[in-house]
C-alpha cells in the first residue's frame, strides 16, 4: 500500500470550493501535514511556515474543511477533526482547539458516516451524512443553517430533519441540502443564496425554486453563493453577484437558480469566494475545455489577466499540462493533472498558492505532486497525496 499524506496549507482568505468526483478516490495511509494558519473572525491561529505532521488512526476516504477546521472521514466510517474548536466545530464535546492532534468526532453509538462534504462547510460548522442518508451537524450554527429553527451551537453532532440526503453544501452562514430529490436551503439570505426567490433569511428549510424534478449530482457553495450541477450537465448558480460570480452577464444578485450558458455539458465545477471582495467559478466541460467567471482581481480566473468577468470565458492551462480536476478558493484557484500534479494561481498574501512566497501569482505554478483530494475553506487548504 502507498502511504497517504495530507498537505494542509492553512492560509488567509482562501475558500476552496471542494473536490470533484475525479478526486474523491480512496487512498491508504494515516499521515497529515499542515502549514499556514487557521482562522476565525479575521484572526489567524497556529501559524506554521513549514509542514507539521499529524497522525490519523486509519485509512482516509475523504477530506473536508470549514473556515477554521479540517476533517477526515476514515474508511471505517469514523470522522476525525483538527484545528479550531472554539465553537464546537471539532465535534468532540468541548471547545478547546487541537492543532497538532486529530480528535474523533463523537457520533452516537451505531452511527456510521458514509460521506462528508468535499466542498465547503458553513462558518465554524460541519456536516456528515450517515449510511442511512441522515445529516449530522455540529458547531456554530449562528445563522440557523442547520434548519432547526434556532441558532444553537452543538459541541457534538445532532441529527437534522432531512432524509435520503444525496448531496449537500454550505459556506458562510447558509446551507443547501438535496433531500428526497428536492433542494432545501436555510440560513443567511442577504443576496439570494437560499435560492427561493427572496432575500429573507430563515432558520427553517425553504425550497429552492425552479429545480423540482431535476437530478442534482453535486451541490457547491461559497461565501454568499450556491451552485447545483445536474445529471444532464447543466449548471445552475445563484446568490451574490457583485463581480459576475453567477455568470449571467450582470452584477446584481440572483435569487433563483440561473443556468450558466456553456458550450457543452459541465462535468466538474469549483465555486470559490470568502468575502464580498472575491468569488469566482471554474468549470470543466465534457469536451475538455475549461471556463471561468467572476472576480479576477487577483488573477484567480486563470486567464493571466487582472479583472472581473461577468460571463464565462475559456481558459487554458500551461503548455503540456492537462487538468482533470479544478478547485478554487477565496481568490486562489487550483488545477490537478491526471498524475496528481497540483498547479495554483491567484491571491497569495498568506501563501495560499503554496509556492513559498506571499506574492500574487499571475500564471499557474506547480506546488505539489501525487494529489488525490483537495478541500479548503477560508484560511485552510487540505491536499491529500499518495507518496
Amino acid at each position: 500500500m502507498r502511504q497517504l499524506k495530507l498537505l494542509v496549507a492553512a492560509t488567509a482568505a482562501v475558500l476552496l470550493a471542494g473536490t470533484t468526483p475525479a478526486l474523491a478516490q480512496e487512498a491508504s495511509g494515516t499521515i497529515v501535514e499542515h502549514w499556514g494558519a487557521y482562522g476565525t473572525s479575521g484572526k489567524s491561529f497556529d501559524t506554521q511556515t513549514s509542514p507539521v505532521p499529524l497522525t490519523l488512526p486509519g485509512q482516509i476516504k475523504q477530506i473536508g474543511s470549514s473556515n477554521s477546521t479540517q476533517y477526515a472521514l476514515l474508511t471505517n466510517g469514523q470522522v476525525w477533526a483538527w484545528g479550531e474548536g472554539t465553537e464546537g466545530q471539532l465535534g468532540d464535546g468541548g471547545t478547546a482547539s487541537s492543532y497538532t492532534k486529530a480528535v474523533q468526532v463523537q457520533f452516537p453509538s451505531g452511527v456510521t458516516i458514509a460521506y462528508i462534504p468535499t466542498d465547503t462547510d458553513p462558518y465554524d460548522s460541519a456536516f456528515a451524512v450517515d449510511t442511512a442518508g441522515h445529516v449530522w451537524a455540529w458547531g456554530d450554527n449562528d445563522h440557523g443553517e442547520f434548519c432547526q429553527g434556532n441558532h444553537n451551537k452543538h459541541l457534538t453532532p445532532v441529527e437534522l430533519s432531512f432524509t435520503d440526503v444525496t448531496t449537500l453544501a454550505g459556506a458562510g452562514g447558509h446551507a443547501t441540502y438535496d433531500s428526497d430529490g428536492t433542494l432545501y436551503s436555510c440560513g443567511t439570505d442577504t443576496y439570494g443564496e437560499l435560492g427561493d426567490g427572496s432575500t429573507t433569511s430563515t432558520m427553517r428549510p425553504v425550497r429552492v425554486s425552479g429545480l423540482d424534478g431535476a437530478l442534482v449530482t453535486k451541490l457547491v457553495a461559497a461565501w454568499r453563493d450556491t451552485g447545483a450541477l445536474l445529471s444532464d450537465g447543466d449548471y445552475y448558480d445563484w446568490g451574490y453577484n457583485d463581480a459576475g460570480q453567477v455568470g449571467d452577464g450582470r452584477t446584481t444578485s440572483v435569487t433563483t437558480p440561473f443556468r450558466v450558458p456553456l458550450d457543452a455539458a459541465v462535468t466538474q465545477v469549483a465555486l470559490g469566494g470568502s468575502t464580498g471582495s472575491n468569488g469566482q467559478s471554474l468549470a470543466m466541460l465534457s469536451n475538455g475545455t475549461l471556463w471561468a467567471w467572476g472576480n479576477g482581481e487577483s488573477y484567480q480566473l486563470g486567464n493571466g489577466a487582472k479583472g472581473n468577468e461577468e460571463s464565462p470565458i475559456q481558459i487554458t492551462p500551461p503548455r503540456g499540462v492537462t487538468y482533470v480536476a479544478l478547485a478554487s478558493g477565496g481568490a486562489t484557484s487550483y488545477g490537478i493533472t491526471d498524475n496528481g500534479d497540483v498547479w495554483a494561481w491567484g491571491y497569495n498574501a498568506n501563501g495560499e498558492v503554496g509556492n513559498g512566497t506571499t506574492k500574487k501569482t499571475q500564471e499557474p505554478v506547480e506546488v505539489a505532486t501525487d494529489a488525490t483530494q483537495v478541500a479548503a475553506t477560508a484560511r485552510d487548504v487540505v491536499i491529500a497525496t499518495n507518496i
